[in-house]
């Protein structure tokens, strides 16, 4: 059941990236180079938009966009959203496209320190929920949110209860079952290593440190990304031993609406305590060869058209207050009440600091 429901998931996820990546004529592969259905647009008529690897947007979204604008859109996934950040200060120089999008809350002040944008305000953005923005320069702008938690498979905690908290993690009880991304690559690995630090705090009888320290004691699995830990190590998802991971407060809707069988119930659940409030935005990167077609590919995705297809396609929320939710995900998606937050400052100030020192407890 669990084998098919991970085949399913991941023909979906398939067909969803051939759809954006070639399905369709307006849009191109990143990894060609060139593409010959659109070798003939001239350049002025294009835009290329760097994304995270888990960028997934209907075709005919992305076809309303070039009918209405005359714009064909060239996709380049570049990773996880730290790796992505990564390639784009590395290319700040001589960028690789005209806008980014997928970058969150977590890495927010390093894209703003590297002068990865410039300004731009979206045509939306009387819409888009005012508690999104962070960024005052208005060089990023709030595209949808979610929430990173804990999720475990309902399964393997059949007769046994299953972790309520973070303090669970470390007991004994729940030796070898926990996977984690790795923070200095995964964006809901920072994420979650941020969370560890608001909570337990750096001064104290019991740091973060230590919460980690007991973490690796408890022999916690520790991967690259995302991908790597749910789809590869995590019991509820996949053929992996790991019942309990770090994933996203909406991955419980994903298993229902992408299971082989129609079911009322999700096979994976939330832990409330410890979700992180996560925040992706977009931005139209500084010197972009077409900054004008960049600005009309930031409004089309703050517009109400993209921000409904979102929601079924990248399981998060939209920021657009105008949007309507698809009533899968009113169902079985999950908003925690009290969600951890961090200062974009407090981040941008320790954040290669905490980094080196999870580095030093994890080795």
């Amino acid at each position: 059941m669990k084998k098919q429901t991970l085949v399913t998931t991941i023909l979906a996820f398939m067909l969803v990236t051939a759809a954006c990546t070639g399905g369709a004529s307006n849009v191109t592969s990143p990894t060609s180079g060139v593409d010959s259905d659109t070798s003939s647009v001239p350049v002025a008529s294009r835009v290329v938009v760097m994304t995270h690897e888990s960028f997934a947007i209907s075709d005919e979204t992305l076809a309303a966009f070039t009918d209405q604008t005359g714009i064909t859109v060239e996709l380049l996934p570049s990773g996880d959203a730290g790796t992505m950040v990564s390639q784009a200060v590395l290319t700040k120089d001589n960028p690789l496209a005209d806008v980014i999008y997928g970058f969150d809350t977590t890495f927010l002040s390093r894209v703003l320190e590297e002068g990865i944008l410039v300004a731009y305000t979206s045509a939306n953005a009387g819409a888009l929920d005012p508690n999104l923005f962070l960024d005052e320069s208005g060089r990023a702008t709030p595209v949808d949110f979610s929430d990173v938690c804990l999720n475990f498979d309902r399964a393997a905690f059949a007769s046994t209860p299953p972790p309520t908290s973070l303090n669970d993690l470390t007991d004994p009880s729940f030796m070898a079952m926990t996977v984690v991304q790795n923070p200095t690559t995964s964006s809901p690995g920072l994420a979650f290593l941020l969370a560890t630090i608001e909570i337990f705090g750096e001064e104290g009888d019991y740091t973060w440190k230590d919460f980690w320290a007991d973490l690796v004691t408890n022999d916690v699995l520790i991967v690259a990304g995302w991908q790597e830990a749910y789809w590869g190590e995590f019991s509820g998802a996949s053929d992996g031993t790991r019942p309990i991971v770090v994933s996203y407060a909406s991955s419980p809707a994903a298993e229902v609406i992408f299971a082989s069988d129609p079911i009322t119930e999700a096979p994976t659940a939330v832990i409330a305590d410890g979700c992180f409030r996560q925040i992706e935005f977009v931005g139209v990167i500084n010197g972009a060869a077409h900054p004008a077609a960049a600005e009309a590919f930031v409004d089309f995705m703050t517009d109400v058209l993209f921000q409904e297809d979102i929601p079924l396609n990248m399981f998060v929320f939209p920021a657009n207050t105008l949007a309507t939710l698809p009533a899968e995900f009113v169902e079985f998606a999950t908003l925690p009440d009290n969600p951890v937050t961090m200062d974009q400052d407090r981040i941008a100030k320790n954040r290669a600091r905490w980094l080196d020192e999870w580095l030093e407890i994890v080795r």
